[in-house]
């Protein structure tokens, strides 16, 4: 007995001697210098992760700060989570014109030789296009973000839900809608239920809807579906009642929660958008860590956070280019 409570204490001392060295580890590679070259990579995916580090800037958006009243301004969202308005004050910053698509996630998956996202295995692969945004956990949308930020000496995160309804409503407006018009035109600004049928032709996808992204004219700012195509995550947490209590300056969300904000919506119609889903102050959510699969019965078939997607902010007051 004494031999074998030996054995454990030094099997512990052992354990906790690696998790301190990786922890070492860990702290000293976040302090190390961004670098947008790769090691171990062959000569064509540094070829292709420069070339998805200039479409990133090229893309980004510069949204100037201000004031406005953040909320559902005309009481057109049935949800009780978008009251009350209240007044947000943002620093300037910077957004993605587009959600991430697959074939920018796979060559960041690449590139840090972590696997791809949405499994190759599941159903949810049928579905799984090059230009189609990219559906991807929380963690999976702020890793991405994050790397590209160290690549270009960059703070680039996940936005805030300030951020992403201010951007939405073109620097707070009272907009309704996130499109050239801010009104739905279907077939014309948004998919029509039959354009998407054809979409999914197309590709001869299963039956569920798919997304192809910048496929219509983009909102007065320049980003495009900003209303559909994949929910996109947040970096805040998400409370019913937190617009209740939220701070005028930057907000970004509650200290904790189980789950995190969602905005858009996932590939929707215009007439289905138009009853509430494709509001710009709509807030749905998620929890963060959503297993790769359903029940046991359902295992490898389909992947949760398909309909989940990623657009990056550059926190930064001034324009980055």
């Amino acid at each position: 007995m004494i031999f074998k409570n030996m054995i454990n204490q030094n099997l512990a001392i052992i354990l906790l001697s690696t998790f301190a060295l990786s922890a070492c580890a860990k702290t000293t590679n976040e302090t190390q210098a961004p670098s947008t070259h790769q090691k171990n990579v062959s000569p064509e995916l540094q070829a292709q992760i420069q070339k998805l580090l200039e479409k990133t800037k090229k893309n980004m958006i510069f949204v100037e700060g201000g004031t406005f009243m953040m909320g559902d301004f005309d009481h057109y969202d049935s949800k009780i989570d978008s009251k009350p308005v209240h007044k947000v004050t943002l620093d300037s910053f910077s957004m993605s014109a587009y959600k991430a698509t697959y074939a920018d996630l796979d060559i960041y998956s690449a590139a840090t030789n972590t696997p791809k996202v949405v499994s190759t295995e599941s159903l949810s692969s049928k579905a799984r296009y090059p230009n189609s945004s990219a559906g991807v956990s929380w963690q999976e949308g702020r890793n991405y973000c994050q790397w590209l930020g160290i690549q270009l000496k960059l703070d680039i995160d996940l936005p805030t839900e300030a951020q992403w309804e201010y951007a939405a409503r073109n620097r707070g407006q009272k907009i309704h809608f996130p499109t050239n018009t801010g009104k739905i035109e279907n077939g014309v600004n948004v998919w029509s239920f039959e354009q998407r049928i054809q979409l999914r032709k197309k590709y001869k996808a299963p039956k569920s809807l798919i997304s192809e992204v910048g496929q219509y004219p983009p909102s007065a700012l320049g980003f495009y579906d900003l209303m559909t195509d994949n929910y996109e995550w947040m970096l805040d947490w998400y409370a019913a009642d937190y617009y209740q209590y939220s701070p005028e300056k930057n907000p970004q969300g509650p200290k904790a929660g189980t789950k995190k904000v969602l905005r858009s919506a996932k590939p929707l119609d215009g007439q289905t958008l138009q009853m509430g889903e494709g509001l710009t102050v709509r807030r749905s959510h998620a929890h963060p860590n959503q297993p790769l699969d359903f029940d046991e019965e359902f295992k490898g078939v389909i992947n949760p956070n398909f309909e989940n997607s990623v657009r990056c902010v550059v926190n930064q007051t001034k324009k980055i280019m």
